[in-house]
Formats: C-alpha cells, structure tokens, sequence
C-alpha cells in the first residue's frame, strides 16, 4: 500500500474475536487529463484450467519469469502547510495585528512508493489508481538495476471505481521491457494457489505465497459504489499496491490493493484483497485514451426482499429491485418505475430465467440429446440449469397431475419472452427488445404450431413431465380461459418445485444431456460481459410430436435445427 501521509487511508474497525481490523485503500474520484494516445487493444487473457504437479520449484520458477516485469514506483507530490492566517481567524484579524498578512505556509515534498507490472514493451505499466493519484512526479524502477536507476513516468489515464491507473514511461531503457501475461479471473475458486510480487516497505521484489481465500468480497470504492474483490492470505504490505497476483502458470489475475490491518499494527495479518484482472483488463483500451466512460441508468436497485416474492409477483427470487428512478433519466424514459423487477437489460439475462423448456420443443420431433461448450464465459452468472422431468412430475401434486395427465401442449416459434403467456413473472418487463426479435416474432407467426404431450411415457415405465412454459401457447382442444389456467398453474408449479443443477462453466467443459428427460435453462449475468455457447444437438425422435395442419416442410424443420 501507499506510505505516503497525504494519501487518505479509510479504516473501518470491526469487531471480529475482539480484533479490532481495518480496511487500508486510499482513492479519490477525480478524472485524468485526456491523452492523445493511440488506440490500445485488450490483451488476450489465458482461460484454460491449471494443470500439472506443484514441486518445490513451482513458485521459484514463477518467481524469475514475472519479476523482471514488474516495477516499483516512487512518486512526490506536494503538500501544503497550514498557513498561520487559520490560527488567527483569518486575513483582516491577521492583517489587524500584523499588518499585510504574509504566507508563511510552505509546500512540503511527500514521497510514496508502489509497485506495477509492465502490460507492453512500448512502456505501458499497470498498478493502482491510489499509487499515483496525486502525484507531481512518477519515477519507475526495473528490476535488476540499481536503486538509484529511476525512469520518469506519466499518467495516461485513471480509474478510481477499478483502483486502476495505466502510466508510461517518458524516458525507456535500452532493453526490451518483458510483459506480464494475463489469466482469466473468472476461472479463480477459493483454495488455489497464487503468488504475489511487489515492493513492500520499500524492499523491492519482495515474493509471497498464499491461496485464494475467497471470491466476490465486496468492497465500496465509491458512495453506493462497490468492487467484488479477489481475497487471499498472501502477504501483502503497504507498498504492494498495484502489484500482481499470480496464477501457478505465472499470469496476472488480480492486481493487489488493500488489505485488513490490525489496530495494534499496519502489516499483513493474512487478509488481502486483490482486483480482478478481468475487471481491469477489458478497461484499457479507455484507459490508454486517458479516460474511463461508463453509462448511467438513472435507477437505485437492490435485492428482491426474501419475504417479499409473492408481493412482487415473483416464484424465486431474482432479478433486481427498483427502489428510484432518477427524473428524467434514461430509465424513466423508458418507463421503468420504483417496485419493478428488472430481469433482463438489453437481451442479456440478470436472473436465473432463462425459461425452462426442453431444446426444440417447437418441432415435431424431439431432439435425443443437447451438446454444450463454453465459448465465452462471464465472470459469474451465466450457468446452465437442469431439472429432471420424471422427478418434477413425481412431485407434482397428485389433483394438478391427474389434469395434465393426458393433454397436449401447443408451441410456437415466438421467441420474444414480452410474448410469453405462462410462467412469467407478473412484473417482468423487457428494457429493450432488438428488430430482428420482432421480425423473428412476426414470422413466426406464419408457421404451423407444433404440439406435443404434456405427459410421456419412457421405454423404462418412468414418466416425463414434458412442458416447457416459453413458447407454451395453450392446450390442444382446451383454448380457452379453463385450459389456460391448467397450463399457468402447471408452469408456475414447475419454477417453484424443480430442485435444479446449474453447471458452472470453465474452458474445455462440455455438457451432454437426455432431452426426453432434461429441461434446462439459463442463469444470468451482468450485461457488460459476453456470454457465448456452441450447441449441437443429437438428432433422433421420441414418436409424439407433430406439426398442426400436418405441416412437416424441410423448411421448418431446417429452421429448428
């Protein structure tokens, strides 16, 4: 962390096994000049799993190929002393006693060190926004040279809701700058091995060796403003900050911040916190502009109360509770109001909705199986759920089972979740809905229904409950307010019964699952990271579906697949 004075350390003492503890960080909210620098592509980060032993050379070997790209900082910043006017109630009572007031206020120098790692052979340096935030003056050290080799520095552009500042150097060596190499932070569980590289009290290089003790510790860097961190119980010490947290192959996935300080002491008690590297990683192509631009929504959210599901028209909870609308802001103009449940921004889910159905119900065959692989994987949300058919139907109550037993449930090829008729949540409202899902919606429209049975039996004896509520229309020969009502109650029966599995995605995971049994769904995640899947599907036909006007044209089919 930094040791400068003028830096504003916010310790929060809580009150833990009667040890008082305290959060270290120090951060402002101002902006960076903009720069004119060329556009900086987003590094391509490694998310493959971590394989191989762990020997005794394993962190040494790490150790010699990261420390020649990480730095440590020096800055200098000015502060000025109190002047002698605050004493004496200001200049006309000095004045009074002392004639023309003089400024006997002196601007003091105020050195801090950090540490960075260098992201480019061209002079680029990562670290921590509240290393350099303030500073006149940034001085960088490489590894291997003598103390008192020092490279100038500047700041190209800051991020205090990060913690992060990308700086370059104005003066370079006459040697090629190794860079680090970047992990995927999304892929980080808690017991894995990480390693940290820094300048701890001024002693340069220092390595420590820890684990990951947990994941998404929340920590506000700015009023109602809050950071998920990577916590470890790798040493950290005030000087770190900014340096790197390592993964066994030697790549960044965190940039160490903060840590929590003992009253009695300012050091390391095994508690540190370190940035996401995702976090940081797809900032700097703004960040090498100079300037970091995000959108505002205009809306005050938090969780959906748990005892409050039903009042909100909710079966599970989910989603994120409107408690303001900012007047006049984006989200008003959309017409979103207090007490809404937002469960969807711009196509991209937020809660575990993605509507359970089977994979293609809108066919006259049912597919055999499904194939899943994960493409793009966001830091969290995103999963993939499964509910077992045969299990959601044992568990049916017995009356709701008898009435669904032998009917037949019509679908279509609408696939606008607004349109959905049963198993929506009463307060569900899309923000906003691409043309093309419109134009998909319309021709839709055009094509012949397909049905299938509500309830079928398997080779085995079992039965399947085999209703999927998106795209559900209605029930065959029962179109009218009694059958839908059935189908409105079997759906929400099944989003509040089903004991799901949702899979976690990791590089190179590949899922296979019975589609005559199976219904899934998809979890959600954060609008701003992608999410993106291959899926193959496993041809083959259970014998009870059909098309309505025996409308079995290669071209549905081909639309289907």
């Amino acid at each position: 962390m930094s040791t400068r004075k003028t830096t504003a350390f916010y310790t929060v003492l809580i009150a833990v096994a009667s040890l008082a503890v305290g959060m270290v960080i120090a951060s402002r909210l101002d902006l960076s000049p903009t720069s004119d620098a060329q556009t900086f592509a987003v590094p391509p980060a490694n998310s493959a799993p971590i394989t191989g032993p762990l020997d005794a050379t394993t962190f040494r070997n790490i150790a010699r190929a990261v420390s020649p790209s990480v730095v440590n900082i020096r800055t200098e910043s000015l502060q000025r002393g109190q002047e002698l006017t605050e004493f004496f109630g200001g200049d006309e009572l000095f004045r009074r006693f002392f004639g023309q007031p003089r400024n006997f206020g002196r601007a003091r120098p105020m050195v801090a060190a950090g540490t960075g790692f260098v992201i480019s052979k061209e002079g680029l340096i990562l670290t921590n926004n509240h290393v350099v935030e303030g500073a006149d003056k940034v001085e960088v050290s490489l590894y291997g040279e003598d103390d008192d080799v020092r490279y100038p520095a500047r700041v190209v552009g800051r991020d205090p809701l990060t913690d992060s500042a990308l700086i370059e150097l104005t003066e370079k060596p006459d040697h090629d700058l190794p860079e680090v190499r970047f992990g995927d932070s999304s892929t980080v569980q808690p017991g894995d091995w990480v390693m940290a590289i820094g300048n701890p009290f001024g002693l340069a290089h220092t390595v420590s060796v820890g684990v990951v003790s947990a994941l998404e510790r929340p920590f506000e860097v700015a009023d109602r403003r809050w950071l998920n961190m990577i916590q470890t119980d790798a040493a950290i010490n005030p000087g770190n900050s900014g340096g790197p947290l390592l993964n066994l192959r030697g790549e960044v996935i965190g940039m160490n911040t903060a840590i929590y300080a003992d009253s009695r002491q300012a050091g390391n008690i095994g508690i540190g916190f370190a940035v996401p590297i995702n976090d940081v990683r797809t900032l700097l192509p703004q960040l090498r502009t100079g300037k970091v631009t995000r959108g505002m929504i205009g809306v005050q959210i938090s969780p959906v109360p748990r005892d409050a599901l039903e009042e909100f028209g909710l079966t599970e909870r989910k989603g994120a509770l409107v408690v303001a609308v900012s007047r006049g802001g984006p989200a008003a103009k959309a017409g979103v109001e207090p007490g809404d449940v937002i469960v969807e921004i711009n196509g991209k889910q937020l809660s575990q909705w993605l509507p359970w159905h089977f994979d293609h119900c809108y066919n006259n065959e049912l597919n055999r199986a499904g194939v899943l692989r994960a493409v793009t994987i966001p830091p969290e949300g995103g999963l993939t759920g499964f509910a077992d058919g045969i299990q959601v139907y044992n568990e049916l109550p017995s009356e709701l089972r008898e009435k669904i037993e032998d009917k037949k449930v019509i679908y279509t090829l609408d696939l606008l979740f607004q349109n959905m008729r049963f198993g929506k949540p009463a307060t569900f409202r899309e923000i906003k809905v691409a043309q093309s899902a419109y134009d998909a919606s319309a021709y839709a429209a055009k094509l012949p229904r397909a049905v299938h049975p509500a309830v079928w039996t398997r080779s085995t004896g079992e039965k399947v409950l085999h209703v999927s509520p998106w795209m559900a229309v209605g029930i065959e020969g029962h179109e009218n307010s009694d059958g839908d009502a059935l189908l409105e109650e079997v759906c929400q029966t099944i989003s509040q019964m089903v004991a799901p599995y949702y899979h976690r995605w990791k590089p190179t995971d590949m899922l296979i699952w019975d589609n005559w049994r199976m219904l899934h769904c998809v979890s959600g995640n954060e609008p701003s990271y992608p999410r993106r899947m291959h899926r193959t599907t496993i041809k083959g036909d259970y014998g009870l579906g059909y098309f309505e006007r025996d409308g079995k044209g290669a071209a549905i089919l081909e639309m289907t697949v």
